[in-house]
């Protein structure tokens, strides 16, 4: 992909939800009806004649997108030969980060459904500062290029992504499912991985407890954490310390208040322990779900 205004609606196909994986995204962009290539192609043939050519240290040359004529014409082994690159770029280039991209996210949807839950749509719109606003009825967000995108009543689609830096964006197309991709804050460190000798330290009722809360509010202070499960504010700050060092929690610093948030690694731990190998003085809850 060459880097300029337009990039082709059919490489980012809407998937669904929770549910969705790397093999239904690729399926999706190899079913993209020829109609719909051609149209796309056109656009990015277009876009890279306006766009200056890329200067290297030997003369000018311009880059041409991959088999953009047989993709375009529906080429099959076009096609089969894209899905088999993009399959080989995730196992490369980001499968091995994936602790990194699912704790920046989770952390990212578990802040703004907590600003959702509290203080409703103006809220949550609010904690976009700078890189939108909200001056009831528009969104205005800084965007790479000037133009309008009319809801007509269907909703605005908030997608946080690892990948989007600087500005967000949106599909080309007016007639697509309107979406808003937005950067993610991303995490200084990885991660912490967990050890045995870690999660064994979390056998404990309290441990238990916070851990269940967590995953219960989706996100939470630590004062609201210390008085749900009846512990001093000292003792729930230790042991929310060690719950992070176990990679099975994470917290972010927003104004005076510390928000704390499960990890995925946490919640499938919670899932295991409903089996009964983790007691606690709380019934297990299912981790909240909110829509990407």
């Amino acid at each position: 992909m060459p880097c300029g205004p337009y990039i082709p609606d059919f490489l980012t196909p809407a998937v669904d939800g929770g549910n969705a994986d790397l093999r239904q995204g690729v399926d999706r962009v190899l079913s993209t009806p020829r109609s719909r290539l051609r149209r796309e192609f056109t656009l990015l043939a277009e876009s890279e004649a306006r766009t200056l050519p890329l200067r290297g240290p030997g003369p000018e040359t311009r880059v041409r997108p991959f088999a953009a004529e047989q993709l375009a014409r529906g080429d099959a082994a076009a096609l089969r030969a894209l899905g088999g690159l993009l399959t080989a770029y995730d196992a490369a280039f980001v499968a091995p980060y994936r602790p990194w991209i699912d704790a920046a996210v989770a952390s990212d949807v578990a802040w703004r459904s907590r600003e959702l839950a509290v203080g409703g749509v103006r809220a949550l719109l609010e904690t976009f500062r700078p890189m939108a606003r909200w001056s009831p009825p528009v969104l205005e967000v800084t965007y790479p290029v000037e133009r309008d995108l009319h809801l007509a009543g269907r909703g605005l689609l908030l997608v946080p992504s690892y990948f989007c830096w600087r500005k967000p964006i949106t599909l080309f197309d007016g007639a697509l499912l309107p979406v808003l991709v937005y950067p993610v804050e991303k995490p200084v460190q990885p991660p912490a991985a967990a050890s045995d000798a870690s999660l064994a330290r979390l056998l404990g009722p309290t441990r238990a407890a916070l851990l269940y809360e967590v995953a219960l509010r989706g996100c939470a202070t630590t004062s609201e954490l210390a008085l749900a499960v009846g512990c001093s504010l000292p003792n729930t700050c230790q042991q929310l310390a060690i719950l992070r060092e176990a990679g099975l929690a994470a917290c972010r610093k927003e104004g005076r208040c510390v928000l704390h948030h499960p990890t995925p690694l946490g919640c499938r731990l919670l899932e295991t322990a409903g089996a009964g190998s983790v007691e606690a003085p709380l019934p297990m809850p299912r981790p909240a779900t909110v829509p990407p």
